[in-house]
């Protein structure tokens, strides 16, 4: 308010030397004579209608600058709310980990132009048991307690996703069979150290089984996958605890 009474102010003090400066300049030209009375119609008109206007102009113009500004803030949120809201929906819910068709996506590109990446499908042993045995509860506790381990493991770069229920996806990208052998092995014992207890104090031993494929250009995605699957299954078979990559099922130490 003090900002807008300044400004209006000035207005009519340069209204009010404009006026006397045209009355001295015009007045005379037509013949008149500025008098007492002239003078102060002089002064008092642009104070009497100046200053109003003034103000009231100046006070739309806050209004308005106030109402760019709140329209700015909220544009503001507005856009943070919806890129938090586009990133929650590429989440898994529960573990924060890309959802299955994020994860796809995200992989598939990744791999097209990628010259050497693998993909490794991981399922929880005996997770059916957890949850008939100790509740759902537990067994989210579980898949938990599998998904810290995992992360605590992968690169930067690696993308991991849940896509099923017990079921975890990892993309590795700029690995040789060698080096992901080695990582689906770290990743396997990591969960395999886990000290779980189910919620009666009950110490459930944690285990994955890891079915792996060399993913990258001119190698259909989906092909990748239903091959990770089937060595998945294949080290299922073979005991469980295991992983299988390229053909190998390797055992658990």
């Amino acid at each position: 308010m003090r900002r807008i009474v300044v400004k209006a102010s000035i207005a009519t003090v340069l209204s009010i030397a404009a006026s006397l400066g045209l009355a001295m300049s015009v007045v005379p030209l037509l013949g008149g004579v500025v008098d007492g009375n002239a003078w102060l119609m002089t002064v008092l008109c642009p104070l009497l209608i100046a200053f109003p206007a003034s103000a009231y102009q100046f006070w739309q113009h806050e209004r308005l600058r106030a109402a760019r500004d709140e329209i700015g803030r909220l544009h503001g949120e507005l856009t943070s709310a919806h890129a938090a809201l586009a990133q929650r929906a590429r989440r898994d819910g529960m573990t924060g980990l890309l959802n299955r068709e994020s994860f796809f996506g995200d992989a598939s590109r990744l791999s097209a132009q990628d010259e050497g990446g693998a993909l490794l499908v991981v399922d929880a042993d005996h997770f059916k048991t957890i949850n008939d045995r100790f509740g759902h509860p537990a067994g989210d506790a579980a898949l938990l307690a599998i998904t810290a381990a995992m992360k605590g493991l992968l690169r930067k770069g690696d993308l991991c996703g849940r896509i099923g229920g017990e079921e975890f996806a990892i993309y590795l990208p700029g690995t040789t069979d060698a080096e992901t052998r080695v990582i689906a092995e770290r990743l396997r014992a990591a969960v395999a150290a886990v000290r779980f207890e189910a919620p009666d104090g009950t110490k459930v031993p944690l285990s994955v089984s890891i079915g792996g494929a060399r993913a990258g250009p001119g190698r259909n995605f989906e092909q990748v996958m239903t091959e990770a699957d089937r060595l998945l299954y294949k080290a299922k078979r073979r005991g469980r605890d295991r992983v299988a990559f390229a053909g190998r099922v390797a055992q658990a130490a």
